[in-house]
């Protein structure tokens, strides 16, 4: 119980430019936040790209290439790059980066669901970009499509034919039931690493008795082989995580999930959140567990073995 894996997820596809000045958009800034989460404790990183001229969320390997080589070069994080992508890309769109980076480890949502981000909408009052508001406003007629045929597309192409690990994203308990599933088909093998997911409308909310709920499902289905991580978006970050770490589980922040660093305060780096539940965690008796530690506790193939 003592070693906690800390995840910090940089930037994601769900915020805007238009949220926070902070939001890493470049490659130049999303390595930098990068590397000083990994510094900050961090041995894992959750990577999605961005266009660099618009912040629009992207898909292009060339935008993934432009900052995962330079993170490789300046840490030993485990580079976890996503599967997810955009509720609005296609499936292949969403696997161009992983299929060319042969990453050590991916994220992989179990289950189609709506993804709603048009209640952010109220909060904005001046648009950095013209996308921003149309894309926020569109999610209210969204489903984020995740099939079984997609899923054993992703665990095949990228599990069993390069070579990666995962991080099952799991927004509701049928997810779960979803992971079991291909589990019980062979096409993943223990350990397995649940990342549950809260307070995303359209998901499980982020009430502390959903937590305990999703670990006793975890537990029914997955018994001793499996680890889990606990995100949750917005105002819920810290609180969940530290629940989570007082749980025997793991941890994941970062300016994906939440923008702030405090109530009414925003982050000014991912660094900074990374510091902050390492604090928390430290406080509880957790100690957080180094890259290659992560390696091992995962299963990971090395990064000698991606294409990065």
């Amino acid at each position: 119980m003592s070693k906690i894996l800390i995840t910090c997820a940089i930037t994601g596809s769900i915020h805007t430019p238009s949220m926070s000045p902070y939001l890493p958009v470049t490659p130049e800034e999303i390595t930098t936040q990068a590397v000083e989460a990994a510094e900050a404790g961090a041995a894992i990183l959750h990577l999605h790209a961005r266009d660099p001229e618009t912040g629009r969320p992207s898909a292009s390997p060339e935008h993934f290439m432009a900052f995962l080589p330079r993170i490789k070069q300046a840490s030993d994080a485990v580079l976890n790059i996503t599967t997810g992508g955009s509720a609005i890309m296609t499936l292949d769109d969403r696997l161009a980066a992983p299929r060319a980076a042969e990453p050590e480890m991916c994220s992989l949502n179990m289950g189609s669901m709506n993804f709603a981000l048009y209640p952010a909408i109220s909060r904005i009052t001046d648009w950095t970009h013209e996308w921003e508001k149309p894309f926020l406003e569109n999610s209210h007629d969204v489903v984020f499509k995740n099939t079984p045929r997609d899923i054993e597309t992703i665990l095949t192409d990228l599990g069993q034919t390069r070579g990666a690990r995962f991080e099952f994203e799991c927004y509701d308990v049928g997810h779960l039931y979803m992971l079991r599933h291909f589990a019980d088909r062979g096409l993943v093998d223990p350990p397995y690493f649940i990342q549950f997911v809260f307070g995303v409308l359209g998901g499980i909310g982020a009430d502390p008795e959903n937590l305990g709920h999703m670990k006793r499902m975890a537990d029914k289905l997955f018994g001793q082989d499996y680890q889990f991580s606990v995100l949750a978006a917005g105002r819920h970050q810290i609180p969940f995580a530290t629940m989570a770490a007082a749980m025997g589980g793991h941890v994941r922040v970062g300016l994906e999930d939440s923008l702030m660093i405090s109530r009414g305060t925003l982050a000014k780096r991912n660094a900074d959140q990374v510091a902050k539940i390492r604090r928390i965690v430290e406080d509880l008796g957790r100690e957080p567990a180094t890259p290659d530690e992560a390696r091992s506790m995962l299963g990971l193939k090395g990064a000698d073995r991606t294409a990065i």
